[in-house]
C-alpha cells in the first residue's frame, strides 16, 4: 500500500495513505470527517471509466494514515495535500473537497495558488465561513460546535452514530437511497479514526475561509443538498459563489449531506461533465 511521509511525531513518522489509479487528466479527492478516502467509491469508479487518474488519500488521523496527537489545522492539512501533489508531482489536476475536505481545497488554494490546479469542486463542503460572527451573520452558534465537542468526550461512538443517521438523512432516505450496511460502515470507519483527531477537527470547522475563496481564479463547482442537516445550504455552499467569482452552484433536490452515496448519480454527472471543460477564469483579487 502506498504511503507518504509528512511529518514526524516522536520516534515515529506520520504517513498518509493515498491510491493512484488510471490514467489521464489526474484529479485529487478530499474527503469528510469522519470517514477516509473510501467514502469516494462511487466517484472513483466513474472518474475512472471517464479516463481520469483519480488520486484518493486518508487524512492524517483518519482512514489508513497515522494517527499523530497533533496537525488537525487546516494550514498543516493543506500542507500535507501540497506534500502529496508534490510527490506525484501533479500538473493541471482537479481539486475535489466533500465536507470537511472542501476546506482543504481552500487553503490549499488560497496558501499555494492555482499554478497546476485546472479546476475546483466543492460538495457539501464547509466554506466559506460557518461560524456566526458580527461580520458573518448567516454561521452557526458556536454553542452548538461546544456542545459537539463535548458529545465526542462523553460518548464518541454514539455521537457517530446519530451523526451519521443526519449525515444521511437516514429517517427519510433509509431503505431508499441509502442502506443500512452503507450506514454501518460509515461509523465503523469513523469510530477506527483518531479520537483527538476526531474531537480536535471540530475546532477547525471555524476557520474563515473567505479570502481563500476570493484568491480562486480556476473554473469552480459546487454541489449542494437543499436538505443538508450537517452544513446547511444557506450558511455554506449557497454563500460560495459570493466569493468564488464565476463558480456554478447545483443545488440536489432532496440531498441530504452525504450526497456522495444517496445522488451518485447525480453527483457523477455534474462532475464529470464539469471536468470535462478546460477553460481557466479571470483572476480576481
Amino acid at each position: 500500500m502506498p504511503y507518504i511521509t509528512v511529518g514526524k511525531e516522536n520516534s515515529g513518522n506520520i504517513d498518509l495513505y493515498y491510491e493512484d489509479q488510471g490514467a489521464g487528466k489526474p484529479v485529487v479527492l478530499i474527503h469528510g470527517w469522519p470517514l477516509s478516502g473510501a467514502s469516494w467509491e462511487k466517484q472513483v469508479s466513474a472518474l475512472l471509466g471517464a479516463g481520469h487518474r483519480v488520486i484518493t488519500y486518508d487524512r492524517r488521523g483518519f482512514g489508513k494514515s497515522s494517527q499523530p496527537s497533533e496537525g488537525y489545522n487546516y494550514d498543516t492539512l493543506a500542507e500535507d495535500l501540497h506534500k502529496l501533489v508534490t510527490k506525484l508531482d501533479l500538473h493541471e489536476f482537479a481539486l475535489v473537497g466533500f465536507s470537511m475536505g472542501g476546506g482543504e481545497v481552500a487553503r490549499y488554494l488560497g496558501a499555494y495558488g492555482t499554478e497546476h490546479v485546472s479546476k475546483a469542486v466543492f460538495i457539501s463542503s464547509i466554506p466559506p465561513f460557518l461560524l456566526k460572527a458580527s461580520d458573518n451573520p448567516e454561521g452557526v452558534d458556536r454553542a452548538v460546535f461546544e456542545g459537539i465537542e463535548k458529545a465526542i468526550v462523553a460518548d464518541r461512538p454514539a455521537f457517530l452514530a446519530q451523526f451519521l443517521r443526519d449525515f444521511y438523512n437516514v429517517d427519510i432516505l433509509g431503505g431508499k437511497l441509502i442502506s443500512d450496511q452503507v450506514v454501518q460502515l460509515s461509523w465503523n470507519i469513523g469510530a477506527g479514526a483518531s479520537p483527538k483527531g476526531t474531537l480536535d477537527c471540530v475546532s477547525s470547522w471555524l476557520t474563515d475561509f473567505r479570502k481563500d475563496l476570493a484568491r480562486i481564479d480556476v473554473p469552480t463547482l459546487v454541489i449542494h443538498g437543499d436538505a443538508d442537516r450537517i452544513l446547511p445550504l444557506a450558511a455554506t455552499g449557497k454563500r460560495t459563489p459570493e466569493f468564488v467569482k464565476g463558480s456554478k452552484l447545483v443545488v440536489v433536490e432532496g440531498g441530504p449531506h452525504g450526497i456522495l452515496w444517496t445522488h451518485a448519480e447525480k453527483v457523477n454527472c455534474e462532475l464529470l461533465a464539469f471536468l470535462g471543460q478546460s477553460e481557466r477564469g479571470s483572476k480576481v483579487a
